[in-house]
């Protein structure tokens, strides 16, 4: 059958439009840095994969894979399958066109004699590609002549190693490796006979049913073998059905799935094949590793979710970012690095740094650890130690390093919450609400934190108190300088208290899983109802934090400070310093270094007001202390006759208005005459007299005054008539009309 003069014509003149156009054919090297795969490789910072995650919904590739990764049986499948001739022709099979009618060639029914190189062509220009119609006869020449055009510019190893990377198999499934880890969940180099001739068969028929691949399948693959006289068809018809409905190839997989989301939300359209990042992948699998062994040994008590940070206290780079327990959890996905969690006793060494630095008290001043009630504006706030036991007057020391909450409580009155928020902000903590907000349980850590910015305050203490931001990708946007937020001398003493084992002692025992065989300091923190617990601590070089507890939120059962996140800490951190040594820090300029002693003496104090009785006050050994420089002294005693150099300094350090709470709201009883109501006001320490509003009202460390409508601001005053403290109070209500 001959063709009509006016489509020869119109096919003629297409040949020479295209022919022009095949002289821009692509280069090779042009087409395979082009190649965009749908999934980015997330690497470690020596290019180790860390994770692989799905970044384009659209359409389903892997890699670009070279030829020699390709399994020999598949290269052998699919040039019995569609171009038998292919290493012999230069484009186009002449001897297929010869041997097929010349109208059926050109007809949009004919594929026998569309090469390899046709339809790598069809898939490299846009103009060329197949409809749902089918190509015309302009569209078929052009393939022709880019084909030829192709093997003039390619070798043939490359054009089949191309196309094996470009051709559609099946869905949305483009390439060798999408379709070998998706329906044989392995790499093309592994495919065997079967697997080649089942992926062979899906170029002809894409979307064709099992049954038909299958026996598809079994004649590519008696063409491979002619020597093979039986082949067991009707099984490969099975195995083909239960290969077409396999999805083995996962849309994340790896071994850092949070970090690698949390870096791809950083980065702009279009998003990188590879990205790299700054952990280091053997550090991150270990703490996977040793998180996921301590949640098997805590799941008895409840306990399944989890999360490891590690930073890098020069730079701020993240080393390991482990945000779940994977398949231990039953909310994976919950990112357990950025979630927000109450930290409990971990906020205590900002707490006491700032009440150092403002020099309200010293590492060596003691404090009350007994029954409290806090009068607030909610209400009286009854603070708890971990053990419901109190220990008596301890020092500063001992009150952080054993953790005890009362102490830390009475700190905060000291600081007060507002001032306590707004060093906990600059340290990079985002918290929801006020200082006043939180109240005094702000000591306790009632404000809710994430472990990446917790871990990052702590760096910031290993770093002298000076905060920067941390990152994860290397050679991004530098952050911004460093600012010291806290003052050095203060965090250098807090991060000597926190890697003092005798400090911890008395809650933790002296050979705890906290002790480490180099410097480190360390502190844990339980939330309330046991739903958090922490351990976060820093070395000469890395910062370590890790929570464990539950997504859901639910609490745990009896896990402790050191039973919980402490293990994981310990271990992450040895592994750190197998080889790497860690050396206590050098003292900043400012401080002094003295003998200090805490002889028993009487207290100064009434019965039923802080402590009982003088046998409740505690005593501690002699030992080297840490000081600000003026405000060293060589004894801490609570007595009535001390007139030395230090009276007025110690006296300063541990004075301090313990009630009505600053800020607090007092409310007139309308039921009471006004003349009869008084409001009670109580101090530590040695107070000489009490001022309201400038003016002095009553001596000694506790006193009385008749309640006035109005804002006022009162103020304890020691021997010397410097002011010890101050707080300031609101009186609602009607007042007694001409007294005040």
């Amino acid at each position: 059958m001959r063709m009509p003069l006016a489509r020869l014509a119109l096919s003629l003149l297409a040949t020479g439009c295209l022919a022009g156009q095949a002289l821009a054919q692509p280069r090779y090297g042009d087409v395979k840095a082009a190649y965009r795969a749908s999934d980015v490789q997330v690497l470690d910072r020596d290019g180790v994969l860390l994770q692989r995650v799905r970044a384009d919904d659209t359409v389903r590739k892997g890699q670009w894979l070279a030829l020699e990764d390709i399994s020999p049986a598949l290269r052998t499948a699919l040039v019995f399958s569609e171009d038998k001739r292919f290493y012999e022709h230069s484009g186009v099979d002449w001897k297929g066109v010869s041997a097929a009618a010349w109208a059926n060639l050109w007809s949009q029914k004919t594929r026998g004699a569309s090469t390899i190189t046709m339809q790598l062509a069809g898939l490299l220009d846009g103009d060329l590609r197949r409809v749902a119609g089918g190509r015309s006869v302009v569209q078929k020449i052009g393939q022709a002549v880019s084909a030829q055009m192709l093997e003039r510019g390619w070798r043939k190893d490359q054009i089949l190693e191309a196309y094996l990377n470009l051709v559609p198999f099946r869905g949305e499934l483009v390439g060798i490796d999408a379709l070998s880890r998706t329906l044989f969940g392995k790499a093309a180099s592994g495919l065997d006979n079967r697997e080649a001739a089942i992926a062979a068969a899906l170029v002809r028929a894409p979307n064709a049913p099992g049954a038909q691949v299958g026996q598809r399948a079994c004649t590519v693959l008696q063409a491979m073998d002619v020597s093979v006289r039986a082949i067991d068809c009707e099984g490969l018809v099975y195995f083909a059905q239960a290969a077409l409905q396999r999805r083995e190839f996962a849309a994340s997989e790896g071994i850092a799935p949070h970090l690698a989301r949390q870096a791809l939300r950083q980065r702009s359209e279009p998003l990188p094949q590879v990205l790299r990042t700054t952990l280091r992948a053997p550090l991150q699998r270990m703490a996977l590793q040793s998180l996921t062994q301590q949640l098997r040994e805590l799941r008895g008590r409840h306990v399944e979710d989890g999360a490891v940070l590690v930073l890098d206290n020069a730079s701020g780079e993240v080393l390991a970012w482990v945000g779940s327990s994977g398949s231990l959890s039953a909310a994976a996905q919950v990112d357990g690095v950025v979630a927000l969690r109450q930290p409990g006793s971990t906020l205590k060494p900002f707490l006491y740094a700032q009440a150092i630095a403002q020099r309200r008290i010293t590492a060596a001043s003691l404090l009350d650890d007994s029954g409290a009630q806090i009068q607030t504006s909610g209400g009286l706030y009854i603070p708890q130690n971990y053990d419901h036991q109190f220990k008596g007057w301890v020092s500063t020391r001992t009150a952080l390093g054993a953790s005890l909450n009362v102490p830390a409580v009475r700190t905060l009155v000291m600081v007060s919450p507002d001032a306590f928020h707004q060093q906990l902000t600059a340290l990079g903590l985002s918290l929801r609400e006020t200082g006043d907000y939180y109240g005094y349980s702000l000591a306790l850590g009632s404000a809710d934190v994430s472990l990446l910015q917790l871990t990052n305050a702590y760096r910031a203490m290993a770093n002298r108190g000076c905060f920067s931001q941390s990152t994860f990708v290397p050679g991004g946007v530098q952050p911004a300088p460093a600012a010291c937020v806290v003052d050095p001398r203060a965090a250098f003493i807090v991060g000597d208290i926190l890697a003092d084992s005798n400090a911890r002692a008395r809650t933790f025992g002296s050979d705890s899983v906290l002790a480490t065989r180099f410097w480190s300091a360390v502190k844990t923190g339980t939330s309330k109802d046991m739903r958090d617990n922490w351990a976060i601590g820093y070395s000469e070089r890395y910062t370590v934090g890790v929570w464990v507890g539950n997504a859901s939120g639910a609490p745990m059962w009896d896990v402790s400070g050191t039973s919980g996140a402490a293990p994981v800490w310990a271990s992450v951190m040895q592994y750190l310093h197998r080889a790497t040594p860690s050396r206590a820090p050098l003292p900043p300029a400012g401080l002094v270094r003295q003998a200090v002693s805490f002889p028993r003496t009487p207290s100064p104090l009434p019965v039923g007001y802080g402590t009982e009785r003088a046998s409740d006050l505690a005593t501690e050994a002699p030992r080297m202390e840490w000081f600000i420089e003026g405000t060293q002294q060589s004894q801490f005693a609570l007595s009535q006759g001390d007139s030395g150099p230090n009276a007025a300094r110690r006296d300063r350090a541990i004075a301090r208005i313990s009630y009505p709470a600053n800020g607090s709201i007092i409310a007139l009883d309308p039921d009471i005459p006004p003349d009869r109501q008084r409001l009670h006001f109580g101090a530590d320490g040695v107070v000489n007299h009490w001022l309201m509003d400038g003016k002095p009202f009553a001596k000694g460390p506790q006193a009385q005054w008749l309640p006035w409508p109005g804002r006022h601001e009162v103020q304890i005053v020691g021997a010397k008539g410097e002011v010890l403290d101050s707080i300031r109070l609101e009186v609602r209500g009607a007042g007694v009309i001409g007294k005040r």
